[in-house]
């Protein structure tokens, strides 16, 4: 069977390493000329001259993410290599803030959660205990809830400094949309797998996995030369290779574009919704299916990550990964999370005293963006900030607002949708577009 994949970010990779373990002829279709799609490598030159591989957003995974830690491994990864573990930790620069203790990293879910709620800095005791009420009364409810509640709604009862310090961070870095706005029941099953599920890999379902590499190495590079390695004569990736027409041929599907003229048994289309939508749209013709999958993928809503590089030579932050606090004037303090890349790669000179500011849900222009994030950073951790580079990715993920209605995987008989926003359990995350990617191959399978 010929597969064609559309798209080589996470769920196109996965997809195509998938379909071809599971015996397809796999092509790779890559419009762009690099791997990994919305979280991929990106070059960049330091201040000084030096050049360094950043990354086009700052990404982290969690225990949880039980397929791509699979998949990962799969592909001949060795995860402690490219991941660093940290336990369930949310400090801030002051050191408040949840943190599990040392003596509790290991304890198995949900005690480790629960210790490092019992233990949060700078919380009172009814503080913790209203968190720990909570958690229980959701996992009593299955979690689940009313598909219109918001994340708001569902933690109406807790106290302000546990929804500013804990479930907006967390809400706003998952579901990337404040609590207000954001679907408690997708924040709900964020927390099931988080901290009542099991781990992966050898990790707690709440770890913190922190890439130590760049996004492309951390997954699409070695699943293409898994591919290479393991399936050359049946499968390959064309780069720089951008699909322009999708028809209709009896059982099969023809794909065009520039040089592109072949016909597939089975198509994945891995593109962002947007452009899926409106290839497919352009193309539909008289064919009601493709026509009603496009429009639904069409109405989604998206929301923008803006991820702001800095250098401050000689900086090293109390740990990788720190949250920064909400200001009484919001606009003022505009980013929710700060990384040290120095303390991720310990090994590459170039890396020591970069920080990658992380504002989920942006809004606003990149260099007003910058300023703020800046003068915030300069605020808070009390550092000399020298601007580097500001990634702005304005479709960065759908809006996983409340009774949401997400494009389903089939498209129409033999073409198949991959994407992280694709129906699935999760918002969109890493482990989401992998989890359509196998899923798309298995379905292309039959």
């Amino acid at each position: 069977m010929k597969v064609a994949v559309v798209g080589a970010g996470w769920a196109g990779m996965a997809a195509a390493v998938e379909a071809a373990g599971l015996g397809m002829d796999v092509t790779v279709f890559e419009a762009t000329r690099t791997l990994g799609g919305r979280a991929r490598a990106l070059s960049a030159a330091k201040p000084d001259g030096t050049s360094l591989t950043l990354d086009n957003g700052q990404h982290i995974l969690i225990g949880a993410y039980s397929e791509t830690l699979a998949l990962m491994q799969r592909v001949g990864l060795e995860l402690p290599h490219v991941l660093m573990a940290l336990p369930l930790s949310l400090p801030y620069p002051d050191g408040t803030g949840l943190q599990t203790p040392a003596w509790a990293a290991r304890w198995p879910a949900p005690l480790d959660a629960l210790a490092a709620i019992a233990t949060a800095r700078g919380w009172t005791w009814g503080e913790r205990l209203a968190l720990i009420r909570a958690s229980l009364r959701w996992q009593m409810a299955g979690f689940r809830c009313e598909p219109s509640a918001t994340v708001e709604s569902l933690c109406e009862d807790l106290p302000e400094r546990v929804m500013r310090e804990l479930v907006e961070p967390l809400c706003v870095s998952a579901l990337n949309l404040p609590a207000s706005h954001a679907s408690a029941a997708v924040f709900l099953r964020v927390m099931r797998d988080a901290l009542f599920g099991r781990g992966a890999a050898g990790f707690n379902a709440s770890s913190l996995l922190l890439p130590r590499t760049d996004l492309t190495r951390l997954f699409p590079a070695a699943a293409a030369q898994w591919l290479q390695q393991q399936h050359d004569k049946t499968s390959r990736i064309q780069l720089g290779a951008r699909i322009t027409g999708l028809r209709a041929e009896g059982t099969q599907w023809r794909l065009t574009g520039d040089g592109i003229d072949q016909a597939f048994d089975r198509v994945i289309w891995a593109t962002t919704a947007s452009v899926a939508a409106q290839t497919l749209l352009a193309h539909a013709d008289d064919n009601e299916a493709l026509a009603s999958w496009a429009l639904s993928a069409h109405a989604l809503g998206f929301t923008a990550i803006t991820t702001v590089y800095a250098w401050a030579p000689g900086a090293r932050l109390a740990a990788p990964m720190l949250a920064l606090r909400a200001e009484p004037d919001e606009q003022a303090a505009p980013a929710q999370f700060v990384f040290d890349r120095g303390q991720l790669s310990p090994d590459d000179p170039a890396a020591q005293g970069v920080l990658a500011f992380v504002v989920s849900a942006s809004t606003g222009e990149r260099d007003d963006l910058q300023a703020r994030v800046l003068q915030q950073g300069q605020r808070q951790l009390g550092l000399a900030l020298q601007p580097w580079v500001t990634v702005v990715e304005k479709r960065a993920t759908f809006a996983c607002t409340p009774g949401l209605e997400r494009p389903g995987a089939l498209m129409a008989p033999g073409l198949f949708a991959a994407g992280d926003y694709v129906q699935g359990p999760y918002p969109a995350t890493l482990e989401s577009a992998v989890r359509s990617g196998l899923a798309a191959a298995r379905l292309a399978k039959g």
